[in-house]
């Protein structure tokens, strides 16, 4: 799967997770050998329970049963976001400024991949980031991964 099909799934699987009273945050999809890995990450107001998990699950699984659209054998995962909480969206950037991030580009910019810093959310499309004392914008369409880092 590329990111624009985990754009599209994200899609397929918002209304289903949305109805039931949850926030979509995000999926990752890891092929990893034989044991392929969708997980669905879900938030709510007061946080999330093994139940909720659970629920989740069921109605996720359900919709992929029937929609297909993830060709092979993976295994589903439901989780909460957690401490280090994964930031897929300009939404999340933005929601989450000020907060320590590391984040991974798809590709090398100015001579690197990784970046940990401070965030200052969006600008023109580009997350905004204080790396070292100095300001690094980075194009949301090149980040791969972004992490909140807890305790800070």
């Amino acid at each position: 799967m590329t990111w624009r099909s985990n754009e599209q799934l994200t899609q397929l699987l918002r209304p289903a997770v949305e109805m039931l009273g949850y926030e979509l945050v995000g999926i990752e999809y890891f092929p990893a050998g034989n044991r392929h890995i969708l997980r669905v990450y879900i938030d709510k107001e007061g946080g999330i329970t093994v139940e909720d998990c659970e629920c989740v699950s069921r109605q996720v699984s359900s919709l992929l049963d029937v929609e297909d659209p993830i060709k092979g054998h993976y295994t589903l995962e439901v989780s909460s976001p957690g401490l280090d909480r994964p930031l897929f969206t300009a939404a999340h950037f933005v929601r989450f400024s000020g907060s320590r991030v590391k984040l991974r580009t798809f590709a090398p910019l100015n001579g690197r991949r990784n970046f940990k810093g401070v965030l200052h959310g969006m600008e023109d499309g580009q997350v905004c980031l204080e790396v070292d004392g100095e300001q690094v914008l980075l194009p949301l369409e090149d980040i791969e991964k972004a992490r909140i880092v807890p305790g800070i």
